[in-house]
């Protein structure tokens, strides 16, 4: 009995320096190895889930603006006749006038046309996507207590690319009134009213590239307990910041907008025979690529895993709802801006993050 009562006592007189020795990482006490840095390195890839936005085009020929025809040829004209409207009759003199004339409507029989269509327009089923992408990722985390962390997400800014799709028509119309001299022919007008394919955003691949970069950050809640548990999930909730620079354009859709300047430009010129047969301008058109800068809410799941005290794996997925706007313009030094054209690309990536980290 003896014997068990000092047994017991000296179990008990040794707690004290148990509980206060120094223990390994992962013992039973809560809390211990718990440090306030981290930081991880791994793999990054974003997968964006928005869907293609319509572009929305203005041009600086307003509805009802006259401009003179010019030189046109006759079967210009008949190519772009309003087919919900009975111009037979009008079709056949323009032909016998083209036998008459070489093909070609000259400037003092061409006379003007009113035109609409050209102001303002949207395409529907056009519009421009995010393509996936993988980078480098950089995580570094801030510990204010051994549950809740402030982190920054950054990386090496990736070139993404943005796929296009459909095609982009100018919806144009016009009622030419012919002249004789300085005479002129109402009773002659003739109706045109022609969708023209400016340019097809998915045929010649990649539609526009831009470097991405999006840091974020986030205030995440990890459970469980440094020293107690090795696997330790986490949530985070936190703002990203999106910003692109080096914008390029896919060059075979950049000349298909610079034609359309030199359109655009020919009707300010009073050519508008030529803008209709898609001849040059006195212009220099020059295309311009510019896209927002954007906030977005991001929220994060994941885990890590200690391998000991300072290292350890890291996994997560996040959602972030990003869009921003894509603005296209063509301008010229005489004309000023000839075509304004905007889209709103939704981003809204998933973030796969798998990487080793450091704790200090």
């Amino acid at each position: 009995m003896k014997k068990t009562l000092l047994c017991v006592a000296a179990s008990v007189a040794a707690l004290p320096v148990l509980s206060h020795a120094d223990s390994p990482y992962f013992s039973l006490k809560d809390g211990d190895g718990f440090k306030r840095f981290s930081i991880s390195v791994g793999a990054l890839h974003v997968m964006p889930q928005g869907k293609a936005q319509p572009f929305k085009v203005n041009t600086a020929v307003k509805n009802g603006e006259v401009a003179k025809n010019g030189d046109i040829q006759v079967d210009t004209v008949l190519n772009n006749l309003n087919d919900k409207k009975q111009q037979g009759a009008l079709a056949a003199a323009l032909k016998l006038a083209g036998i008459f004339t070489g093909g070609t409507l000259g400037s003092g029989l061409s006379g003007s046309s009113s035109i609409s269509g050209l102001e303002s327009w949207d395409n529907p089923g056009t519009g421009l996507e995010a393509d996936n992408v993988t980078t480098l990722g950089i995580m570094t985390n801030y510990f204010f207590t051994d549950n809740i962390s402030f982190e920054m997400k950054a990386g090496i800014p990736p070139k993404v690319d943005l796929n296009g799709s459909g095609k982009i028509y100018a919806p144009f119309a016009a009622i030419a009134t012919p002249q004789i001299g300085k005479l002129p022919l109402e009773f002659l007008n003739i109706d045109l009213k022609n969708d023209i394919e400016i340019t097809d955003l998915g045929a010649h691949g990649a539609a526009a590239s831009a470097r991405a970069w999006t840091p974020a950050f986030e205030f995440q809640y990890h459970f469980g307990k440094t020293g107690v548990n090795k696997f330790r999930p986490y949530v985070g909730i936190g703002m990203m910041y999106a910003y692109f620079n080096e914008l390029e354009m896919n060059p075979r859709i950049e000349q298909d907008l610079i034609a359309a300047g030199h359109m655009i430009a020919n009707i300010k010129e009073g050519n508008a025979g030529a803008a209709l047969e898609g001849k040059k301008s006195k212009a220099n058109p020059q295309v311009d690529l510019e896209a927002s800068d954007a906030f977005a809410p991001v929220v994060t799941a994941g885990f890590t895993y200690d391998f000991n005290d300072k290292w350890f794996a890291v996994g997560s997925v996040s959602y972030a709802h990003l869009s921003n706007d894509t603005t296209i313009t063509v301008t010229d030094a005489t004309h000023g801006e000839l075509i304004r054209s905007k889209a709103d690309i939704e981003i809204n990536p998933i973030l796969a993050y798998a990487g080793v980290g450091y704790r200090f």
